[in-house]
């Protein structure tokens, strides 16, 4: 039987204590991860009101997450912002 011995190091997991107040828990994932075509603007709206938005916002960007609206940006907007900083 293996046995993994390797403890995860405290300093090299993400900050994720954002997530325990965060809007997006009372709203259910459909509602962030919409069908392709779909609007993302009531998503972005909860997101404005939500204090943990720019840390999920790091979050997503740091982990680059494609899908969904995270931090109150879509993907394609938080591509832009990725391209922006990387030319900046």
């Amino acid at each position: 039987m293996y046995t993994n011995t390797i403890e995860a190091d405290a300093s090299t997991e993400p900050d994720m204590s954002w997530r325990e107040d965060a809007l997006c828990a009372q709203a259910g994932p459909e509602f962030f991860f919409p069908a392709p075509g779909s609007s993302t603007r009531e998503a972005k709206l909860l997101c404005s009101a939500c204090e943990g938005r720019l840390a999920c916002l790091e979050y997503a960007l740091r982990n680059d997450e494609r899908f969904g609206v995270w931090g109150g940006l879509s993907e394609k907007e938080r591509l832009l912002l990725r391209r922006d900083q990387d030319r900046g």
